[in-house]
């Protein structure tokens, strides 16, 4: 399982990676590997969020899991090759398969969130 050492997670298995005030949002690779093959992203929220809000929600054969903001801000970009290609999230969690991009309203938000080391204790990697 890949738990990058640049990306900033949450309790609920996303990942942002940080590059100045634009945050790039995606499922960890422990997520999508608990979820199984998915086959389906919905974006609902498409102007702004808060840190915690429910942004959309993630389709797998099994279940269907909310997707939360790891920070507050709007939402300057949802990637449409997740929803013509979902397996893209299974395949690449950290690349191909990033979700939205937001523009950051509250960088201080940053500091609630794990690093990767604290992510790893979370899901019992070592």
């Amino acid at each position: 399982m890949k738990i990058p050492e640049n990306l900033k997670y949450t309790k609920d298995h996303e990942w942002i990676k940080i590059d100045g005030k634009t945050g790039t949002i995606g499922i960890t690779d422990y997520a999508q590997g608990e979820l199984g093959d998915i086959i389906y992203v919905d974006i609902h929220s498409t102007e702004s969020v808060k840190q915690g809000e429910s942004f959309g929600t993630i389709e797998a054969v099994k279940t269907v899991s909310d997707l939360y903001a790891p920070v507050s801000g709007r939402v300057a970009e949802i990637n449409m090759n997740v929803n013509e290609n979902p397996a893209s999230v299974n395949q690449d969690p950290y690349g191909e398969g990033w979700i939205i991009k937001l523009e950051i309203s509250d960088l201080k938000e940053i500091e609630k969130l794990m690093s990767a080391a604290d992510y790893k204790k979370l899901v019992g990697e070592k």
